[in-house]
């Protein structure tokens, strides 16, 4: 346990950032599986909206501590790929 009290506030910042983090990840992992569902069982057209919103959460966890830039990258190509892929087959 801390015992200054740099390192008790130290701790909390982790445990606030940490949560924060995670409800960033959450959101556009829900979204992923959701767009993943609609490449599965719906229409390209709607998988092309979701992924655009996807685009957004990506971007905008990449600007903060959430996500490395190059990860949200990989991500994105990733998916523009499966997007494709459908669109072909």
């Amino acid at each position: 346990m801390a015992n200054s009290v740099q390192a008790k506030k130290r701790i909390k910042q982790s445990l606030k950032a940490r949560a924060r983090n995670r409800w960033v990840k959450n959101g556009f992992r829900t979204k992923i599986k959701a767009f993943d569902e609609t490449l599965l069982h719906g229409s390209v057209e709607q998988a092309e909206t979701e992924l655009s919103a996807i685009y957004k959460d990506l971007d905008q966890a990449a600007s903060g501590p959430a996500l490395h830039k190059n990860t949200a990258a990989r991500y994105k190509s990733r998916l523009t790929a499966r997007l494709n892929a459908k669109r072909s087959a």
